[in-house]
């Protein structure tokens, strides 16, 4: 169920709807040239967020922080690994990233895993044996269960949930996921947020024009947000900002395995 149709079917949070569909009551008479989505600076909309940090509009979103300009995604809480060392088979283990973002591994002790890389983590473990325990030590990591590489796609699609996806997901891929647009929804409407630091980022993509050539396919990231909004909505950073608070709560989206 996504954020439209779960608001229409509850009359207590009506406020939202009209926000994230602002144009269903516009006047029609309007005669302004520029189109909704257009009317959005980027680089000068943003608003702050309650948690902290801001929410601000951009062209186009970078690669997350800590990814090797987006060749890797930064491990997470609850991430769950395999570490294998060379021809040392005891030392082999498979460990859950704890909610503070370590691990604990034989001789070594604890180890912070959350924001590295895969590769990062690899070459801190090899450091810390070959310190005192083993000559020229090779590490491997493999992530097994990765929470970091889930998405959420919400809005006006048929099947919004949260997602697990690739490292080298697309746009295109997550609204796949997510069973394509409903009867309402706007393909040039779907807005993306993004993590940086403590701010967060949105941009807006025209997956019409992607589909057909126009512009690029963006690459996708764990802990990305995807909100599709409806074709006769027009959009200002307070419904981004609602739309994002209620793509966050996961608690009313489906989470698929």
């Amino acid at each position: 169920m996504g954020i439209f149709d779960l608001a229409r079917s509850n009359a207590g949070i009506s406020v939202l709807v009209a926000l994230l569909a602002l144009s269903g009551c516009a006047n029609s008479s309007s005669t302004s040239s520029t189109s909704p989505v257009e009317a959005l600076h980027p680089t000068s909309s943003s608003t702050a967020l309650a948690g902290g940090g801001a929410l601000q509009v951009v062209k186009d979103l970078p690669a997350p922080q800590n990814t090797q300009n987006g060749s890797e995604q930064p491990l997470s809480a609850n991430d769950v690994l395999e570490v294998s060392v060379f021809q040392v088979d005891n030392l082999n283990r498979t460990v859950q990233v704890d909610a503070g973002g370590q691990i604990s591994l034989p001789l070594i002790g604890t180890l912070t895993a959350a924001g590295k890389t895969v590769r990062q983590l690899e070459k801190e473990i090899e450091t810390a044996y070959g310190a005192k325990y083993l000559q020229s030590p090779d590490v491997t990591i493999f992530v097994k269960e990765s929470v970091g590489q889930r998405i959420t796609v919400d809005g006006e699609v048929n099947r919004a949930g949260i997602y697990p996806v690739s490292s080298n997901a697309s746009l295109l891929d997550a609204i796949a996921l997510a069973g394509g647009f409903n009867a309402v929804g706007d393909a040039g409407k779907v807005f993306v947020y993004r993590n940086l630091g403590q701010n967060k980022l949105v941009a807006n993509y025209n997956v019409e024009d992607i589909r057909a050539g126009k512009n690029r396919n963006p690459r996708i990231y764990g802990g990305d947000v995807i909100v599709v909004f409806a074709s006769k909505s027009k959009i200002a950073m307070n419904n981004l900002k609602d739309a994002l608070g209620l793509a966050s709560s996961a608690a009313r989206i489906a989470v698929i395995p």
